[in-house]
């Protein structure tokens, strides 16, 4: 795991990403995926333009990865996201073998990695994923709020 320093590093282009998300309507989150110094894959929630409820910005992020490394597994990558990922998405980073998830806000509604579920820590999955979460956490919880804020017209 990276220190905290690169952890808010990457953090910092995981929001950017859900800043594209917010600007397009979709939820603000954001994905990258990281192997050495470099980004690999980029995504944000995409699921209302695509018409893809796959379209979380974790799975847009594997998916880029996984095409730019030519291999749909990924030991050595780390996973950065703004908010704790979903059944789908956990189960797709351990899937992908993604040796690091580092999330931002918990999702205490559907967050499958520590709030709802303990999706990565089954027992039969042959895989396990070091998992660091908060990391500018506030951040990236009040990108969420603000959006849901505006959309009460609160």
């Amino acid at each position: 795991m990276s220190n905290e320093q690169d952890c808010e590093r990457w953090m910092r282009h995981a929001l950017e990403q859900a800043n594209l998300a917010g600007a397009a309507g979709e939820v603000p989150v954001g994905a990258v995926v990281v192997v050495g110094d470099e980004i690999v894959g980029r995504g944000f929630n995409a699921c209302v333009s695509r018409c893809d409820p796959t379209a979380h910005a974790e799975i847009v992020a594997l998916r880029q990865a996984a095409s730019h490394l030519k291999n749909y597994r990924m030991p050595g990558a780390a996973l950065y996201v703004t908010l704790e990922p979903c059944t789908m998405c956990a189960g797709a980073a351990v899937h992908a073998r993604i040796q690091s998830l580092v999330y931002g806000a918990a999702e205490p509604k559907s967050g499958a990695v520590v709030s709802t579920a303990t999706v990565m820590d089954n027992p039969a999955l042959n895989h396990r994923v070091d998992v660091l979460g908060g990391v500018l956490a506030a951040e990236c919880g009040q990108l969420l709020q603000a959006f849901f804020a505006a959309r009460r017209g609160a």
